[in-house]
């Protein structure tokens, strides 16, 4: 698969990593004190949909397409509300022209009090997200590379906050370097929210790397699972996963409703399921399956 993400904006993955990016958010507002958000992999921000790539795959019309189009019941539209504003907020002229990526969408949900800290390794990259955040006082952008963030850049002055991991994973050892960023982070941070995203291909690398989570010594991580298909012997994305360590106590309960109203509406082959796990601390699996 080609790795630059406007091949992949607003495919399921990214569904499903943003709903969760917006409830933590959502569950950081909830007090008045202010909160910081620290995006390691920030890409460009903004997608456009008409673009050569995101026509190339058409991977956005089985992701936030299905969603839009799709019916949610009462309770499962105000979870994904923040998101889906977001989502509309890119396009004024109603439709589905753009998308937001994670900085951008964060970036829609703070505060006047809030901050947001987007790093991009990628120097094209960078100089399009400066642009896009020009003049706006509340976010930082830094052509970095993003698994520095959890040594200088941890703990943030607000003290309350959300790192979120999104790699590409166009290198060998992505897993371990979540792994290690996540100890590392977590030694200087211990009170801050971790999301770190993964693709579900290799089954055997992911099950690995969920069994060295739970040894990591971290106390509370709670593992989000999400596929379209079942696994095949061919290599492909089936799925996507987010770990997130300290997860607010209302998300898994918000995820148990909106996991499932998402696999409803995007889910590709029989076979396919959702799991909520707690790889360390609190309570016991939830899944799901069609």
């Amino acid at each position: 698969m080609n790795y630059r993400h406007a091949y992949h904006a607003g495919n399921f993955a990214d569904v499903v990593k943003h709903v969760v990016l917006a409830r933590l958010v959502e569950y950081l507002k909830r007090k008045d004190k202010p909160f910081r958000v620290i995006d390691t992999h920030a890409g460009i921000g903004l997608y456009d949909l008409s673009s050569a790539e995101a026509q190339k795959t058409g991977e956005w019309r089985g992701g936030i397409g299905r969603l839009m189009e799709g019916a949610l019941d009462a309770q499962e539209a105000v979870l994904a509300g923040p998101y889906l504003q977001a989502v509309r907020a890119t396009n004024p002229e109603g439709g589905l022209a753009a998308y937001p990526g994670s900085p951008l969408l964060a970036r829609h949900l703070l505060r006047k009090q809030d901050r947001l800290s987007a790093l991009e390794l990628h120097p094209q990259d960078a100089a399009r997200l400066k642009v896009l955040f020009a003049g706006d006082i509340q976010t930082r952008v830094t052509e970095l590379d993003g698994w520095l963030a959890f040594g200088a850049h941890l703990p943030p002055k607000e003290k309350r906050g959300l790192v979120l991991v999104d790699p590409p994973f166009e290198e060998e050892g992505e897993f371990a370097r979540l792994l290690d960023g996540l100890k590392k982070a977590y030694r200087r941070w211990p009170g801050g929210i971790y999301a770190l995203w993964y693709p579900i291909k290799d089954r055997a690398a992911v099950a690995a790397f969920r069994r060295d989570l739970a040894e990591s010594g971290v106390p509370k991580l709670l593992d989000i699972a999400f596929e379209i298909r079942p696994a095949s012997q061919e290599p492909r994305l089936d799925g996507t996963g987010l770990v997130v360590a300290n997860p607010p106590f209302v998300l898994e309960e918000e995820l148990r409703i909106l996991l499932p109203a998402l696999h409803r509406l995007l889910v590709q082959e029989r076979g396919a399921g959702w799991s909520l796990t707690w790889l360390a601390g609190e309570s016991v699996a939830a899944t799901g399956a069609q």
